[in-house]
């Protein structure tokens, strides 16, 4: 009997290791270094563009009933200096809907009009609204609602040419394993304001690193996986809260995708004031460095 166990423990052990050698480096495509290009420009799209990461210049939480606001100090809301009248009107927030009321000669714009009274938010749909080099919209984080306010006219962001990175190293390419949660299954995610929100996860991914295997949980995305990671770059080089990855989901009959550290890049509120941005969970704090992709947002003011 003992015998028959030994050799169903050596057997286990065996399959064991066999599987987590599929962990380890991926083969890199042909065309590895023109898809990065390609990757990097879209990020850089991201940051730059008018309504980029980068360009965010406000975030005003609002209260039930009349927010006044504009460019002075005497108003409920204050927008940065000389972007907009002194007093340019009114946020209005009904039961979860925002009306926008103009001051008297002021007048917003809304794709190809304008206007100077309109419901801006009806609880599900936010319009853009822009005034010369602003725009803003409004948006819903738990039992809060705000304004999120661009700055189109930003001559730093305008100068920017990309985050200090690591050198792209293929061994940052790796194989992982897909594991699928159960149907409905969520994880627990917390934000920089303090909300704890229960997020659905598709499933956690495994892979290796110098041959000790770690695992992450991912969120759901539109047509990738989501992944916040902390690793233990966050305590001398990338950005402390940690940073964020998107990867591929399986294709249909694999268990298996691939998880490049190359791509992992800064959460919007490592330079910028402005967000709420998603903090790593506990079990995606890994005990191991990954020195790859973006460094921190040197010259740039972010929550820290």
């Amino acid at each position: 009997m003992m015998y028959r166990i030994l050799f169903l423990s050596i057997a286990i052990l065996f399959l064991c290791s066999c599987t987590r050698k599929d962990l380890g480096q991926a083969p890199l495509p042909d065309n590895y270094e023109e898809q990065f290009a390609d990757w990097q420009e879209g990020r850089m799209e991201s940051l730059t563009n008018p309504t980029g990461w980068m360009r965010l210049a406000g975030m005003y939480w609002l209260e039930e009933g009349e927010n006044s606001f504009g460019s002075g100090d005497r108003v409920d809301i204050q927008f940065p200096e000389s972007t907009l009248p002194e007093y340019a009107g009114e946020f209005i927030l009904t039961k979860g809907k925002v009306r926008l009321q103009a001051a008297d000669g002021v007048e917003f714009q809304y794709e190809d009009g304008t206007f100077r009274q309109k419901e801006i938010y009806d609880g599900e749909e936010a319009l853009n609204i822009e005034y010369w080099s602003l725009e803003w919209l409004i948006i819903e984080r738990e039992d809060l609602m705000g304004i999120r306010l661009y700055n189109k006219d930003n001559p730093k962001v305008d100068a920017f040419t990309g985050f200090d990175r690591y050198p792209l190293d293929p061994e940052w390419h790796l194989n992982a394993k897909f594991e699928p949660a159960t149907e409905g299954e969520t994880i627990s995610i917390v934000n920089v304001l303090g909300q704890l929100v229960d997020t659905p996860t598709p499933g956690s991914i495994e892979f290796s690193v110098d041959g000790d295997v770690y695992t992450l949980d991912a969120l759901e995305g539109e047509d990738q996986m989501f992944l916040i990671v902390g690793d233990l770059t966050n305590q001398t080089e990338t950005y402390q809260a940690g940073r964020y990855i998107y990867i591929d989901y399986p294709e249909e009959g694999s268990d298996y995708t691939i998880i490049d550290f190359n791509k992992m890049y800064n959460p919007p509120c490592a330079y910028n004031l402005f967000t709420t941005c998603q903090l790593p969970p506990i079990q995606n704090r890994l005990d191991v460095a990954i020195p790859a992709g973006e460094k921190r947002a040197e010259g740039w003011e972010g929550l820290e």
